[in-house]
């Protein structure tokens, strides 16, 4: 059986780099009929933020992406006496040493090599020295993987294909730091084994580290997983994607108003392509049709512009109960905002057209409220107050004829275009859409009469009368 992983560190929130990363994981899983894994790697303590794996579950239960393990999620903290017995194992088989090198003599060794203009690296100083325990009980120790000194190794990436690495420029790597914790390159090898992870999908930052985490498994007589290095997220620059090019966790994206479905869609289109030009997929669609074989190789471009489009696509085509559903909970802290249910599935049916995230819905209500304005700004253009007066009766006249079921915009269209076609669409349109919004920039004229009915429409129209009459 297919299984994969998400493996983050708690150090922050669930950034859309880590999404896209559980995405494709959960993806190629659910596409093979296997099991996605979630495993908090917690073993870096300096950088460690406790209510961080809180928010990473959550975030990812928002958005879909829901573990096989949901219930009991591997937590690396928790496993450090299988570490260790890892540890111990690699040591007394020859392929690990304990190294008792303090903090200032590895920062000189690193100096010395810049100077010399070499790649720093640990040097080797207790590689042959066969250290016990027991000989090193009252000193910090770390314990090292000895990589072998020549040769070469060679990675299959499933997206970069082969990858040959010489074994002679890589460091003998940490394994138990000198705080008992394992790193990243031990807890993960032992973490996959133990989890059955037939795939592991991971951002390209880990390409390098892959020869050190096959050669532990050669180590241990494990069967190796496949890998799949995922191209960087890039800005629009081509630079990496960081905070300064706007939002980056997943979180913020909620509380800017994007959906769920949106940005999981928007996410599976940063470097993989689908076999046709389709843009908008359900998550069901997703996962019929992933495959790694259609993940790029290079850098994926963020753009933010695309994200909003997807967005309001998908609020244009959900149900109106679905809509205002979601925007009942994302305006949970500001419930006056759509606490008159009516008015705003009335609101959706007429201007959702004009939203692109559920934070437009506080400006579309906005928009269809009259603001205070000046009566110069009845005034289309070069015509005058008097023509503009006479031009608002007619308009007036016209509406109070017509019956309160006609006040559809198909219908307000139908009946007032005629009077624009003939004395000018400027002429009659213009001020009637100041006299409805109070504003120079809003909806038409025939959806806010559409929207807010008969009886206000011809009272906001009188006032404009009175405004141009005073």
């Amino acid at each position: 059986m297919i299984v994969t992983r998400f493996a983050p560190s708690p150090t922050g929130e669930l950034h859309v780099g880590g999404a896209r990363t559980a995405l494709f994981a959960f993806l190629f899983a659910r596409h093979n009929g296997g099991k996605f894994l979630l495993r908090i790697e917690d073993t870096d303590r300096e950088r460690y933020i406790p209510e961080s794996v809180g928010h990473i579950i959550a975030a990812l239960n928002w958005l879909g992406l829901v573990p096989d393990n949901n219930d009991k999620v591997v937590i690396q903290s928790e496993r450090l006496e299988i570490y260790k017995k890892a540890a111990n194992e690699l040591l007394n088989n020859g392929h690990a040493y304990i190294c008792v090198c303090s903090k200032e003599k590895l920062t000189a060794d690193r100096e010395r090599q810049i100077a010399e203009k070499k790649p720093p690296r640990y040097k080797g100083h207790c590689r042959e020295l066969n250290l016990k325990k027991n000989d090193v009980a009252d000193e910090e120790f770390v314990i090292r993987m000895k990589v072998p000194k020549g040769g070469s190794i060679a990675v299959n990436d499933l997206i970069h294909g082969e990858i040959i690495f010489d074994l002679s420029l890589f460091d003998d790597q940490i394994l138990i730091k000198s705080d008992g914790y394992p790193t990243y390159h031990l807890a993960s090898v032992v973490d996959d084994h133990e989890m059955s992870v037939t795939h592991v999908i991971r951002a390209e930052e880990w390409l390098p580290s892959t020869p050190k985490h096959m050669l532990l498994y050669k180590m241990f007589d494990w069967n190796i997983p496949a890998f799949a290095h995922l191209p960087m997220n890039l800005a629009p620059d081509r630079s990496k994607l960081s905070k300064r090019h706007g939002a980056t966790g997943v979180f913020e994206y909620k509380n800017l108003g994007y959906l769920p479905e949106a940005l999981i869609n928007f996410i599976a289109l940063l470097g993989w392509h689908p076999s046709d030009d389709r843009e908008i997929f359900s998550l069901s669609e997703l996962i019929k049709e992933f495959s790694l074989e259609r993940v790029q190789k290079s850098g994926a471009i963020f753009n933010i512009q695309k994200l909003d489009w997807l967005n309001g696509e998908y609020i244009k085509n959900m149900s109106t109960k679905d809509l205002y559903g979601a925007l009942i909970d994302f305006y949970k802290n500001k419930p006056e905002i759509i606490s008159d249910k009516n008015n705003a599935l009335k609101l959706l049916e007429v201007g959702r057209s004009r939203m692109q995230k559920l934070t437009d819905f506080q400006t579309l209500k906005d928009s269809f409220d009259i603001h205070e304005y000046d009566k110069n700004l009845l005034i289309w253009k070069e015509s005058s107050a008097e023509k503009t007066l006479t031009n608002l009766k007619l308009t007036q006249e016209l509406l109070r004829s017509l019956l309160i079921n006609e006040f559809s915009q198909k219908e307000l269209e139908a009946e007032i275009m005629p009077l624009a076609n003939t004395n000018g669409r400027g002429e009659i349109l213009w001020p009637l859409r100041v006299a409805l919004s109070g504003k120079n920039k809003s909806p038409g004229p025939f959806e806010i009469m559409s929207f807010i009915g008969k009886e206000e429409t011809l009272r906001r129209i009188e006032m404009a009368i009175q405004k141009l009459e005073s």
